[in-house]
């Protein structure tokens, strides 16, 4: 990693932004501590929310940290396929007796408005989801002293986020829980990304970018995997999902090891966008016919999502989930990045035993 990325923490560990919760300042707070670097996540959240985040996070810890933003979205939701999308879940508002949302809201997530706190008041590091910033922006981070990241799911973005003055990429495998960061959503390669290893070997010799690695990470095996392969740190989000810190709901934390979900799969069904999560009845149901409309769909469906967790049905939930879930390990954020860190320590001497018996 670069050496201004590599100070801000003790380990190659970086701990992913969830929306919707789970990255909660106490689980961020916690890694940093720990050695790890950790995210904050400001998707769905006002800008005056992510400030009053960062401050209660400043008050936590005086480790180096992260904040994420989502990039704005174009609207190209075709509203007819919106509107019969919204009629096909009338029966889930009436089995949650809760309305559905409404879809007009902005598209933005509120960006210049967060882009010019974290400019005013900068934190140490800001990650883009969901496209890339124009140089300029990236520019006035750097002035800041602020280090970049861009989200990339091809060697093409990896390009384009090189270009336009990012200093590091998390390259993202299609085994990542929750969104893909796509920058472009196009609806035909729903399900065409590219395995992290590969994806990872293509990205380092396409750019010559610090690499962050994620998608399905559960052990330090598999960080030093990903080291081995030129990336600079991992990324893990579903393995600090279960932490108690996390701000995650309880049913989602337990439903990670319940054998009642044993796959994850990508879907439109909660949000419009493709994003993996354990297969439940509502991914069954509506996910074929989900369109892509993002973020119309996660308006519409906010209530159902939040009522199937009052009522304690996760069959109802937006359970985000990585392909390693079943390896979750509950325990405390900080103990868990310093087994992480173990592992991949003794993951790496391991490989450098075999290497020196395979020379000599």
């Amino acid at each position: 990693m670069s050496s201004a990325l590599t100070d801000l923490c003790r380990y190659p560990i970086v701990q992913a932004p969830m929306a919707g919760g789970a990255s909660s300042p106490q689980l961020v707070a916690a890694v940093c501590d720990a050695g790890g670097l950790g995210f904050l996540a400001a998707g769905y959240k006002t800008a005056d929310g992510m400030y009053e985040e960062i401050k209660q996070l400043r008050g936590l810890t005086g480790r180096p940290f992260g904040v994420n933003l989502f990039m704005p979205q174009p609207s190209h939701a075709d509203p007819a396929s919106v509107e019969v999308y919204r009629h096909q879940l009338a029966g889930e508002a009436d089995w949650y007796e809760t309305p559905l949302g409404e879809s007009d809201h902005c598209t933005d997530d509120g960006y210049e408005a967060k882009l010019a706190i974290l400019l005013d008041d900068p934190v140490p590091v800001v990650s883009f989801t969901f496209g890339c910033p124009a140089r300029p922006v990236l520019d006035s981070f750097a002035k800041a002293g602020t280090l970049t990241v861009v989200t990339v799911t091809t060697p093409e973005e990896a390009q384009v986020a090189q270009w336009s003055g990012a200093d590091a990429v998390c390259v993202q495998g299609i085994e990542a829980g929750g969104h893909q960061g796509t920058h472009r959503d196009d609806p035909q390669n729903d399900g065409a990304g590219i395995g992290l290893l590969s994806l990872v070997t293509q990205v380092r010799e396409t750019v010559q970018l610090p690499i962050v690695a994620a998608g399905g990470l559960m052990r330090g095996a598999q960080i030093a995997a990903v080291l081995a392969l030129g990336a600079d740190a991992a990324q893990l989000g579903t393995a600090f999902l279960v932490c108690p810190e996390s701000g995650a709901n309880v049913l989602h934390k337990q439903a990670m090891t319940n054998p009642l979900f044993v796959r994850t799969e990508l879907t439109r069904a909660f949000s419009g966008r493709p994003a993996r999560g354990l297969v439940n009845r509502f991914m069954r149901e509506h996910g074929p016919y989900a369109p892509a409309a993002y973020p119309q769909v996660h308006h519409i469906t906010s209530g159902l999502r939040k009522a199937a967790a009052k009522a304690g049905d996760p069959q109802g939930m937006a359970l985000w989930a990585g392909q390693g879930h079943r390896m979750a390990r509950e325990m405390p954020a900080g103990q868990l990045v310093e087994v992480l860190a173990a592992e991949t320590d003794a993951a790496r001497a391991a490989l450098a035993l075999r290497g020196a018996g395979g020379a000599a």
